[in-house]
């Protein structure tokens, strides 16, 4: 009965939420133990020819992205193949030029490597070239002392892990590839893309970055993210960069596939008899890491709420109040995008849309409201 009145509830927040223009197109699912529990979508995919929105619809999700990309790291360490206190250039003894020989996995997973800078010389086109990318990433001196300070790795926490992983991986697989055969296809996720095909290519909704207040440049936060690759729907939308592999923010997922790896996460490592992490591992992932309140001068100066395993950490605590109890593992992206995983209460929640909105200035936002009315109609709350 509660799972009819939460679908039920959370498509009536839904289409007022459209109907009163606070949002474009959007889904969301949600799993309570190994049960989908909610799956609703409404609104717009492309104002412009009137597509609307369907379960099967993708979505742009950014740094969503870090939390599939840290589950591969964590994948690796459950194999024995990553010590989380090793040097960074044991795997990838290139790395430790520029001084970042004492850069372990545990300080890129916690984002206290200070290696949070982007080439930059970076294009568009440059920052789809992984052999690119991760050499000038290893030529490139930290900016902080490894462990000094929070310094949020906004673009190379993808490269960085997604490097190791590769690096480690008997394969050695790409890394969009190793995603999808270690993460998506044991779990069933259908349409979680770190590169997409040709052919979902039309399922792809249009990003509206209208209600955003694009940061200026000349500062750390445009260091980390310069403004030539912006995370917005130039370049974002470009079709080349939709079939690059960028681990830390260009995912394109849809709600279903995004819910199904935090209902992993939720149940201890575990979905539908598919075991990818142990749950010991998982239980661990909801400490915070050390700098846990620092202010983080690449993301405007606040306190982010990071765990040390790569994943944010619920609670109260601004710019992500939606997964309310401090040991949910979550992770948003820019412009509102989210997932998150309540390891108390095994409930897992997807968010997507395309109604980009400044997630740092939203208080009382669609994310937050919707987890609530999830939580109330389950008997959480």
């Amino acid at each position: 009965m509660r799972r009819g009145e939460a679908n039920a509830a959370v498509q009536a927040t839904l289409d007022r939420l459209v109907a009163e223009g606070r949002e474009v197109g959007v889904q969301v699912c949600a799993y309570l133990g190994d049960e989908r529990v909610v799956d609703c979508w409404t609104g717009l995919a492309d104002p412009a020819t009137g597509r609307q929105v369907d379960g099967e619809t993708l979505f742009n999700v950014f740094s969503v992205s870090k939390a599939v990309t840290a589950t591969a790291a964590h994948i690796q360490a459950e194999r024995g193949l990553i010590d989380y206190d090793a040097p960074v250039a044991r795997y990838w003894p290139e790395f430790a030029q520029g001084g970042k020989d004492g850069v372990t996995v545990r300080h890129v997973l916690s984002h206290v490597s200070g290696v949070l800078r982007m080439p930059p010389e970076v294009t568009p086109e440059l920052m789809c070239d992984w052999e690119w990318m991760v050499r000038r990433i290893a030529e490139t001196p930290g900016l902080y002392p490894p462990g000094s300070r929070s310094s949020y790795q906004s673009m190379t926490f993808g490269w960085l892990l997604g490097e190791i992983v590769r690096r480690t991986d008997p394969e050695h697989r790409p890394f969009g590839r190793f995603v999808k055969e270690e993460i998506a296809d044991p779990l069933g996720c259908t349409d979680l893309w770190l590169g997409i095909p040709d052919s979902v290519e039309p399922r792809v909704a249009k990003l509206d970055d209208s209600a955003v207040q694009v940061a200026p440049d000349g500062n750390l936060t445009r260091e980390a993210c310069p403004i030539q690759v912006d995370l917005m729907p130039d370049p974002f939308e470009r079709p080349y960069v939709r079939r690059a592999c960028i681990p830390a923010v260009g995912g394109i997922f849809n709600a279903r596939s995004e819910a199904r790896v935090f209902a992993m996460l939720a149940n201890g490592g575990v979905l539908e008899g598919v075991r990818l992490l142990s749950e010991k591992r998982v239980r661990s992932f909801a400490a915070p890491r050390p700098h846990y309140d620092d202010a983080d001068p690449v993301f405007f100066g606040m306190v982010v709420p990071i765990g040390w395993a790569g994943y944010w950490l619920g609670g109260e605590r601004p710019p992500v109040s939606a997964p309310r109890n401090p040991k949910a593992l979550c992770h948003p992206g820019m412009g509102g995008s989210l997932g998150w995983a309540d390891l108390e209460r095994g409930l897992a929640v997807a968010f997507c849309h395309n109604r980009m909105f400044d997630t740092v200035e939203v208080e009382q936002d669609s994310r937050t409201l919707v987890g609530d009315v999830i939580r109330q109609t389950l008997g959480l709350a």
